[in-house]
């Protein structure tokens, strides 16, 4: 292997360069009825203590019909069936057992309006569909993906939903709510045409707004728009349709995804195609100066697109289980930021599309923060980011990579070994990753940290870390000999492995002249966060 990588970076931490928004606090999945099994609400309680904030929470199918039994792809709350003569009939009991679990864990519904109840469905075919992760993904589009076959019953039901919700738990709390309609209608979500979906957007949008006036409603959550006609044909005829229509809008929604593939004998990460379908997104919504103003939520931002297709069946979703995962988070929802800043709209969420599936193999590669209650690492490049708060900091590093050269290039050649660091009224945190596109073995990176404008304040040091050795439980199930079904110790084991580990605890560290030096050697692939306390 070569040599390790010698990476000089700095902090000065008296000179501060705006707010920190915690983007990345947002999380979705496709299958509602999780929410309330065993391990989906300790995995929702554990997203609300990853940081000071509120977890924003999206998922589909809230208004599809069914027994609210899941599915890969598939749930449903049965909200809305009609009687022999056609009235409307609503049971939120389901609904109910879903928002009760995000109340109790602290999390803040991101509610998505979908998909079409089967009674109201212009589809006569089948409803459900029955997908598999061998299938072709277009073997989703059912009746659940056609448009509503009568607009004032659509619009009844929003309206009724609302006011449940509103009742149930409160008309202030609810109003906090972002409401989103629908799911990539350009994509495989949506069987009708684009002005049906702007008319069932418009009706879909009133209706909550006349139960919660002040609730914010947005959309239209269309694809990624990097080399992607439909995509980029769709959200400009959408933002065309608000603009010429004064349609209800309070924030703009779009999907970015990444494209790993197999290279040679190894997973390869897209991350370009990731960065530039937020490039090309954020340029259409700069193409309509009067919603510039309006802030952004990418509704999924991930690596690829299909969180149920497991690595079993597709390889080159490899990533998911180990420490890959976790730095491309970092690496990609920090970039998000700098998109941002160049594009001067503001992202107010980036949703990271994965959750837990139950009764499925141990590590089985499904794109999930944790399997079967054990949290992969993946959640600890999330619990790092949720250290960071208050404001952002200047910062430098000798092994930053270009994020133009990164769209164009990906991370190919040299590594992307970058820093970034926040102060609030306790101290300094600071975050250092060491990414690259390839998951091979690649030399360490020897980081020095040279933390200026301490001033004459005292300092102590906790030292976190995610690498392959350090807050990854694959490699422990690894090392175990892969156990199909761990128990007792060995879960617990496992269970221990999947929290975020403490390499350092120093109780002092030297302030010379209002400066730190500190040195560590980071992986490839790995995480670290430095939390610095007055």
């Amino acid at each position: 292997m070569s040599q390790n990588i010698d990476v000089t970076t700095s902090v000065r931490a008296d000179r501060p360069t705006g707010v920190y928004k915690p983007l990345w606090a947002w999380f979705g999945y496709d299958e509602p009825n999780y929410t309330y099994s065993k391990h989906g609400k300790k995995l929702l309680a554990e997203l609300t203590e990853l940081s000071p904030v509120s977890p924003h929470i999206r998922t589909h199918n809230l208004l599809t019909s069914g027994d609210g039994v899941p599915a890969l792809k598939w749930g449903s709350t049965n909200a809305y069936t009609e009687d022999a003569n056609g009235n409307p009939v609503y049971d939120w009991t389901i609904m109910d057992q879903i928002f009760d679990a995000y109340a109790e864990a602290g999390n803040t519904p991101l509610v998505q309006i979908g998909f079409t109840p089967e009674a109201l469905s212009d589809d006569t075919g089948p409803y459900q569909h029955s997908w598999e992760p061998a299938n072709k993904y277009a073997t989703i589009l059912t009746g659940w993906a056609a448009p509503p076959n009568d607009l004032k019953k659509w619009g009844a039901l929003i309206e009724a939903w609302a006011q449940h919700l509103a009742d149930r738990y409160g008309k202030e709390k609810v109003s906090t709510w972002p409401w989103e309609v629908w799911n990539e209608p350009d994509g495989h979500y949506w069987t009708g045409t684009i002005p049906e979906f702007c008319a069932m957007y418009d009706v879909s949008a009133r209706a909550v707004k006349k139960v919660l006036p002040d609730a914010r409603v947005g959309g239209p959550h269309t694809c990624g728009a990097f080399s992607n006609p439909k995509a980029q044909t769709f959200l400009r005829a959408f933002l065309k349709h608000v603009v010429d229509n004064n349609s209800p809008i309070d924030f703009i929604a779009f999907h970015a995804k990444g494209n790993p593939v197999i290279w040679q004998d190894h997973v390869r990460m897209g991350l370009h195609k990731h960065l530039r379908d937020i490039e090309a997104n954020l340029a259409i919504i700069n193409e309509f100066p009067s919603l510039t103003h309006l802030p952004v939520i990418i509704g999924e931002s991930d690596p690829e697109g299909c969180a149920a297709c497991s690595a079993r069946v597709h390889p080159q979703n490899g990533y998911r289980n180990g420490p890959l995962y976790g730095v491309y988070v970092v690496e990609s929802m920090l970039r998000t930021y700098e998109l941002s800043r160049r594009a001067n709209i503001e992202i107010e969420g980036a949703v990271t599309w994965a959750f837990m599936f139950d009764d499925q193999p141990w590590f089985d590669g499904f794109r999930d923060l944790a399997t079967n209650g054990v949290d992969k690492a993946v959640l600890n490049g999330f619990r790092m980011l949720g250290m960071l708060g208050g404001e952002w900091l200047e910062t430098a590093s000798t092994h930053r990579r270009d994020i133009a050269e990164i769209m164009q290039h990906g991370v190919r050649d040299e590594p992307d070994v970058n820093i970034v660091a926040t102060r609030d009224d306790k101290g300094v945190s600071v975050l250092v990753w060491h990414y690259h596109d390839d998951d091979t073995a690649g030399p360490d990176a020897e980081v020095s940290i040279a933390i200026e404008g301490w001033g004459g304040k005292p300092a102590s040091l906790k030292h976190f870390r995610m690498d392959e050795t350090h807050s990854n439980a694959f490699g422990v199930w690894k090392a175990m000999g892969k156990p199909e079904n761990p128990q007792g110790a060995d879960y617990a084991r496992l269970e221990a492995a999947g929290k975020l580990a403490q390499i350092e605890d120093q109780a002092s560290v030297a302030v010379e002249n209002g400066k730190i030096e500190l040195r560590t050697t980071l992986p490839r692939q790995g995480v670290s966060l430095l939390r610095l306390d007055w």
